[in-house]
């Protein structure tokens, strides 16, 4: 799997979103959008019109990462405003296999997230059908979170799965606290894509950050 970085605008500067995004535009691989409803987790950020007003401003995909309750609802609205990839959170529905459905229906690539607490067996029946498993590992709400060692083996986890389990072929993504200390043992666990919020937008050269961070994975 080809690795990637993908910057998380949820720690970047919101009055001035569209510089900071042409900061990372020649270095990063994908622009990471946090989508919160204040229900599924206690914050709210950004909603489909900020989708919309980054798209014509950058060529690098956009993946919707969607922290809301009822996602289904939500799904068409992201889609029609320029989202590549939209993730879905395992714990957000009772009806994740229709909501993936949905969004691979659309032609757009589908993944789905799981919470340090919730196992990955229970997404076992769909991933024959996602493009993407992202592991949170920190509790999903915040940025600048401290990152949880014990992922690791879930993301491990993961990767055997993608091994064992009949037409798998999804990328693996970790979100949350991922900087310089942890992407090694990310990497080395398995995964291949990285979430990077905070230790990219908080420095005086994102651009900088994001090559440091690609320089000691490749």
């Amino acid at each position: 799997m080809t690795l990637r970085i993908a910057p998380s605008i949820l720690s970047a500067d919101f009055a001035n979103l569209a510089t900071d995004v042409a900061k990372i535009e020649d270095v990063g691989d994908l622009i990471h959008i946090d989508v919160m409803d204040g229900h599924f987790v206690p914050n709210l950020a950004f909603g489909p019109q900020v989708v919309a007003a980054l798209r014509p401003l950058t060529k690098l995909p956009l993946e919707v990462h969607l922290m809301v309750e009822k996602p289904e609802n939500f799904v068409d609205e992201f889609i029609k405003a320029g989202a590549d990839t939209i993730l879905v959170h395992a714990e957000s529905t009772p009806h994740l296999y229709r909501v993936i459905q949905l969004i691979k229906e659309a032609g757009v690539k589908a993944g789905v997230v799981v919470n340090p607490g919730t196992p990955i067996e229970s997404v076992s029946p769909i991933l024959h059908l996602v493009d993407e498993v992202l592991v949170m590992t920190v509790n999903p709400g915040f940025g600048g979170q401290k990152f949880l060692p014990d992922m690791l083996r879930k993301v491990t986890h993961v990767a055997q799965l993608r091994d064992t389990t009949a037409n798998a072929d999804y990328t693996i993504e970790v979100d949350g606290g991922v900087n310089a200390d942890t992407i090694v043992d990310c990497a080395n666990a398995g995964a291949d894509t990285f979430v990077a919020g905070s230790f990219v937008f908080d420095n005086a050269d994102p651009a900088g950050q994001v090559r440091r961070l690609r320089g000691l994975i490749e």
